[in-house]
């Protein structure tokens, strides 16, 4: 009897035994997959780049970028915009034979640039039926003040004209010239002097009124 219950009591025992051995093998995997799982972790976080320096740089380098796209004033904004004018022009035919009246459009920035842009019109008709009278002149310098336009001009030998020549000439600047109602009276120098005559053919007046 004794040897029956000393039996019952080694079997129990070898049983608990057996029992706590055969738990340990499932809690094994389990602690050792948090530990993969945690190396895991750390292998990817070490594997991504640290930007926090980065992001910062690329902030400042859009603030940057922001500043600089600032609009600018326009450096033109306080430069007068184009205008265009038709003008009458006044030029002679092949024979110098009579006046004739053509219309020409200028272009010009202030209105100062316009009587500029008139003599020009004087110098080329841009029809070979329409001679100029003053394609040869030299402009030195122009000003209308107070209603009173001066020229300087220089005149080569070239340029000189007959006598028919010559008051077309004059007349062709005058007319020309005197469709700007503001202008009263040309003043025409010749290198800076007053002439008694432009080609040596007519009286030039000095300054010429507006009829």
């Amino acid at each position: 009897m004794n040897k029956k219950l000393l039996s019952a009591a080694l079997l129990a025992m070898v049983m608990v035994v057996g029992a706590g051995c055969g738990q340990k093998p499932t809690a094994a995997p389990a602690s050792q997959e948090t530990a993969q799982n945690q190396n895991e972790q750390s292998d990817v976080n070490a594997a991504q780049p640290d930007d926090s320096n980065g992001s910062d740089a690329s902030q400042g380098d859009d603030a940057n970028n922001t500043n600089n796209q600032v609009d600018k004033p326009d450096q033109k904004a306080d430069e007068p915009a184009d205008q265009k004018q038709m003008i009458e022009v006044y030029y002679t035919d092949p024979q110098e034979m009579e006046l004739k009246k053509s219309e020409k459009e200028i272009h010009f920035k202030k209105d100062s640039d316009k009587y500029q842009e008139a003599f020009k019109a004087l110098q080329d008709s841009g029809n070979s039926e329409l001679i100029p009278l003053w394609g040869k002149m030299e402009l030195k310098s122009m000003e209308v003040k107070d209603g009173a336009m001066t020229l300087d001009i220089h005149m080569p030998d070239e340029a000189r004209l007959g006598a028919g020549g010559e008051q077309f000439a004059l007349d062709a600047l005058s007319q020309t010239m005197f469709q700007f109602k503001e202008v009263q009276t040309i003043e025409l120098l010749v290198d800076g002097q007053q002439v008694e005559s432009l080609m040596g053919h007519v009286d030039l007046n000095h300054p010429m009124n507006r009829n």
